[in-house]
């Protein structure tokens, strides 16, 4: 196989040998070391192949066995090259490909992350490109041991990181800290209550940690406290001696409510579309923009859409090359009126998105009033909705001292 590649590549020619006496030829070229293969004998000639370098150097030999040697077949690189000599860009083409392939081979063009559970890639390539580490450097610019130090030292929780180059792709593995676990939002020592977020009648209460300050069926006012985050401290004789402060936490649901009010007018602006619609084609490099065409328009309404692709060249990393097109298309306005039942059902389909809004959230509606109501120039929708939501929202604990009152003792003596 690579016996075949190198004649390829030398170039060999396929040749015909007649005349006097070829089997003298053939021995004068065993003699001068010329390399013969393919020999084979019919139709009262010898074929067999030979490489160019070997075929400049046989002229003699035909003259003096009176032999006659004809070329029936060529093949090789050479002669590809001659068969298109004049084709300039089709080999311009294959220089700039091995061009580009051996400054692919000399940069970074990608990093990638693995065993990174609580910070993103982003993040990290971020801190990295700080250090002075970014795709698109050179791979002799990159010190993988100095990568692993700037992490360690920079994120505690990391406890083990690996960074090696494999090819144009820097790969960094990091373990992380099993055991430790992520920042909760109570800060220690910092005293949180729990205050309603809206007016309700309570329902559950599960209270964790701080002082409940409201029972089962209670009515609350929009910012009441729920959860005191500051616990009192009592002596023996049932005084109040001192403040213990905590960050209060617990799940509050109450029983609310709210006005729902939606209206659409009876006609409509609708948008047409007119048949006429321009194109461009850009590519932009580096910040510059080539175009071809134009989206210029006469009409005084019309709409862009734009459809931009960049060029990737590794997981986080793109070329600063993009290309896309944009097309525009005029249009008008015309009048239109909704019948009844479309407004019905329009008013319907917004208040069921609404509902699933609020689900969503977590939030369980009880029941609801909403009616819809036909006018002749419009629609409404509205009523009432009874829902059961969590109302709790976080607010600073009111910092408390207390005032110690030394009482004096007078000693008497009897006279």
């Amino acid at each position: 196989m690579i016996e075949k590649a190198i004649r390829y590549l030398k170039g060999y020619v396929k040749l015909q040998i007649k005349g006097y006496s070829p089997e003298r030829f053939l021995n004068m070229c065993s003699y001068h070391h010329i390399l013969i293969w393919g020999l084979a004998y019919g139709d009262h000639c010898y074929e067999l192949c030979m490489s160019i370098a070997d075929f400049k150097k046989i002229r003699s030999f035909a003259k003096k066995t009176h032999t006659k040697v004809c070329v029936k077949e060529r093949h090789g690189f050479p002669f590809f090259l001659y068969k298109n000599r004049s084709r300039k860009l089709f080999f311009a083409g294959i220089f700039l490909c091995l061009f580009l392939l051996q400054i692919y081979s000399v940069f970074i063009w990608d990093i990638h992350f693995t065993g990174n559970e609580t910070r993103t890639d982003e993040a990290l390539s971020l801190f990295l490109r700080e250090k002075g580490v970014f795709a698109g450097m050179l791979k002799k610019e990159v010190d993988c041991q100095k990568i692993v130090k700037e992490i360690r030292t920079e994120y505690d929780d990391i406890v083990w990181v690996s960074a090696s180059v494999d090819g144009s792709r820097l790969k960094i593995q990091i373990k992380e800290n099993e055991d430790s676990f992520e920042e909760k939002e109570k800060e220690e020592g910092k005293a949180v209550d729990l205050i309603a977020s809206t007016d309700g009648v309570i329902t559950k209460i599960v209270t964790r940690t701080g002082v409940p300050q409201v029972h089962i069926g209670d009515t609350v006012k929009k910012g009441d406290i729920l959860v005191s985050g500051r616990v009192e401290i009592i002596n023996d004789s049932m005084e109040v001696i001192g403040y213990k402060y905590c960050h209060s936490d617990a799940d509050i649901f109450a029983d609310t409510q709210i006005e729902y009010e939606d209206e659409i007018a009876a006609t409509y602006q609708e948008k047409v579309y007119d048949k006429t619609e321009k194109h461009r084609i850009f590519v932009q490099i580096n910040g510059k923009q080539l175009s071809l065409g134009s989206v210029k328009m006469k009409s005084k309404r019309y709409e862009i859409a734009s459809k931009k692709y960049g060029v990737k060249a590794g997981e986080n990393f793109y070329l600063p090359i993009s290309y896309g097109m944009e097309s525009a298309r005029s249009y008008h306005f015309r009048e239109k009126i909704y019948t009844k039942e479309e407004m019905r059902s329009l008013l319907s389909k917004d208040f069921k998105q609404f509902c699933k809004d609020l689900q969503e959230k977590g939030i369980q509606i009880r029941e609801n009033s909403v009616k819809i109501h036909l006018y002749e120039k419009s629609a409404k929708a509205m009523g009432t909705l009874y829902l059961n939501e969590r109302i709790t929202e976080k607010a600073d604990t009111e910092i408390k001292t207390i005032e110690r009152k030394e009482s004096d003792e007078s000693v008497g003596t009897d006279d």
